[in-house]
C-alpha cells in the first residue's frame, strides 16, 4: 500500500482526533506518525514542531466557534458565540488549558478576536468597556467549562448518586446548608449543572449592558 499523502489539515485533523481520544498528554509526534501511518520525520514538513502542532490545534478549535457579525444584535451574537465556545471545548476538553497559552496565534483565532472586539465596538461600547465585557464573557464562559468537565457527573441521575452516596451523605450531615442545597436543587427532577449556563450568562450579558447605561 503506498503511503498516506500528508497535509498541514490531515496531520492538524489528527492530532485533535487523538488528542480527543486520549488527552494531550498522550499526543506525541511518534504516536501521531503511528496514527497516520507514517515515519515521524514525515510530519516536519508540514509542522515544523510539536510547539507549532499545538498552535495549529488550538487554531483549528478556533475554527470551530461561531463567529459573530458585528452588524447584528451584540447581545444575540454574543450569546451564541459563547454557546458555540461552550460545545466546541465540553468537544475538545484538552483544549481549554492551552487556547490562552498559545504565542503564535493562527488566523482562525485573531478572526475571532478581531470580531468579537468588532461586534462590541459596533454596538458602541468604549475602549474600556470593550476589554470588560470581553474579560466578563470568557471568564464565565471558560469557568463554566472548566466546572462541567470536572464535575464528577453529567445528569440529575448522576448527581443524585454521587450525592446520597454513604459516604459523603454522612460526611454533609454536619453542614446543614450544604444539605439544604442538595434536597432544595440537586435532588430537585430536571436538575444538571449544564442547566445554569444559560441563566448566568444571561446575567453576564445584563452586567456587559449596564456599562453602557
Amino acid at each position: 500500500m503506498p503511503p498516506r499523502k500528508l497535509t498541514r489539515v490531515s496531520v492538524v485533523e489528527a492530532a485533535v482526533a487523538q488528542a480527543d481520544a486520549l488527552g494531550i498528554d498522550a499526543l506525541t509526534m511518534r504516536s501521531l506518525a503511528r496514527d497516520l501511518g507514517v515515519e515521524a520525520m514525515s510530519l516536519y514538513h508540514h509542522v515544523a514542531n510539536k510547539e507549532a502542532l499545538l498552535d495549529a490545534m488550538v487554531d483549528a478549535v478556533y475554527a470551530e466557534y461561531r463567529q459573530v457579525s458585528p452588524g447584528g444584535d451584540w447581545r444575540a451574537e454574543l450569546r451564541l458565540r459563547s454557546e458555540s465556545v461552550r460545545d466546541t471545548l465540553v468537544r475538545h476538553p484538552w483544549a481549554l488549558p492551552l487556547i490562552e497559552s498559545r504565542l503564535t496565534p493562527g488566523p482562525a483565532t485573531l478572526a475571532a478576536h478581531d470580531a468579537n472586539i468588532a461586534c462590541l465596538r459596533a454596538a458602541g461600547f468604549a475602549p474600556r468597556q470593550v476589554a470588560l465585557a470581553y474579560a466578563l464573557l470568557d471568564a464565565f464562559t471558560y469557568g463554566f467549562v472548566l466546572q462541567q468537565l470536572m464535575v464528577p457527573f453529567s445528569n440529575g441521575d448522576e448527581a443524585a448518586a454521587f450525592v446520597q452516596g454513604d459516604e459523603l451523605w454522612s460526611a454533609m450531615a454536619a453542614y446543614p446548608n450544604m444539605v439544604w442545597f442538595t434536597q432544595e436543587v440537586v435532588l430537585q427532577s430536571g436538575y444538571s449543572f449544564e442547566r445554569e449556563f444559560a441563566p448566568g450568562l444571561d446575567l453576564v450579558l445584563d452586567a456587559i449592558a449596564s456599562l453602557k447605561a
